[in-house]
């Protein structure tokens, strides 16, 4: 007998349409033979529709427009899906998984796991506290401390703080040196992040990550190759290879990871073979440290010496026509469409 699996696609993070294009191609790629699917989308303002269309190219198919109202019942005895046709006509669609496919606030900072716990259904991907520590970098930070695994130094910064910039940006520069790396401490697909030389530039890229999150990260420059483990699995884990990402910007932001062309993604990386095995055994480490299950992408930076510096994991990464994770795995030998179904089957509270 077939699931019902629900994907759950769009939301009102900054990544709306990675999510857009991440639930494209996982409906290309499921096993409809094996999975009943029922594509609920959540618009930018926060309204969920089960999408009735025929075209599945979410990018292009205007699912708002053939969007039917509902919600995701957080009552266990409905156990699913309720369609709101009316206030007189209110049906209950029974769902067996969840397959939450969004990014970034709300989507893998453990609300919505917390949602599907709620209700009790198995859903793919981490949980909700694996998911909230792996949103927050400065939560990461401190659970992946205890490994021992090298890090960037940190400054954290609240934006609270920032109505005394000058206080702030003393205690940085008292820190380490510029450049800097200015990030949203809660955000994704380096949403929000910037590369400063100098005082004026840090002020600048403060105020622009408080917009994204109301606590800040300002870490120091590594120089280095950016390389990327992905990780598959609860108990019994399945480590792929090292890819490696050549942006074409001075560091890998939203515009360079999905608008330029000239960014590239390697998906053996040319480097010795004792330093991949090292990557892959820490990528384990950090995904034991958060707690994570399902599914994860581990992200490096490698030195000229070799050393490995860990950046942050993804426990939701992209599955769009140009991302690291799938990729990866193909290359394993698992292909995009045992990836979903071995994604589906591990799905769980």
């Amino acid at each position: 007998m077939k699931q019902n699996i629900l994907l759950i696609f769009g939301g009102q993070s900054s990544e709306h349409e990675v999510s857009l294009k991440s639930v494209t191609t996982i409906y290309e790629n499921i096993d409809h033979e094996l999975f009943d699917i029922y594509p609920v989308g959540i618009t930018k303002e926060g309204k969920w529709l089960l999408y009735r269309g025929a075209n599945f190219n979410f990018t292009e198919n205007n699912w708002q427009e053939k969007g039917v109202p509902c919600i995701l019942s957080p009552d266990v005895t409905h156990h699913g899906l309720l369609l709101l046709r009316d206030a007189q006509d209110i049906v209950n669609i029974k769902i067996n998984k969840v397959f939450p496919i969004m990014h970034g606030k709300y989507g893998e900072d453990g609300t919505i796991q917390g949602l599907c716990t709620l209700a009790q259904l198995p859903f793919v991907g981490c949980g909700v506290l694996s998911s909230a520590i792996s949103m927050d970098k400065s939560f990461t930070k401190i659970a992946v401390e205890k490994t021992g695994i090298r890090q960037a130094k940190y400054v954290l910064v609240k934006s609270s703080e920032l109505k005394h910039m000058n206080q702030v940006v003393s205690k940085i520069e008292e820190t380490f040196g510029y450049p800097y790396f200015v990030k949203p401490a809660n955000a994704g697909s380096s949403v929000g992040i910037n590369k400063v030389h100098n005082k004026r530039e840090l002020e600048h890229a403060l105020r622009v990550a408080a917009k994204e999150d109301a606590k800040i990260l300002v870490e120091e420059t590594i120089i280095g190759r950016e390389v990327e483990v992905a990780v598959l699995g609860n108990e019994e884990l399945q480590i792929s290879g090292v890819g490696e990402i050549l942006a074409a910007a001075e560091f890998y932001d939203f515009d360079a990871k999905y608008n330029n062309a000239e960014s590239k993604t390697v998906i053996c990386a040319e480097l010795p073979d004792e330093i991949k095995e090292n990557l892959r055994e820490a990528a384990k480490k950090i995904y034991k440290a958060v707690d994570a299950k399902g599914l994860s992408r581990v992200d490096f930076f490698v030195t000229e010496t070799g050393d490995m510096i860990f950046n942050e994991i993804n426990t939701m990464p992209g599955f769009t026509k140009i991302s690291m994770y799938p990729m990866l795995f193909e290359d394993f030998g698992i292909s995009i469409k045992n990836l979903i179904t071995e994604l589906i089957n591990l799905a769980s509270l």
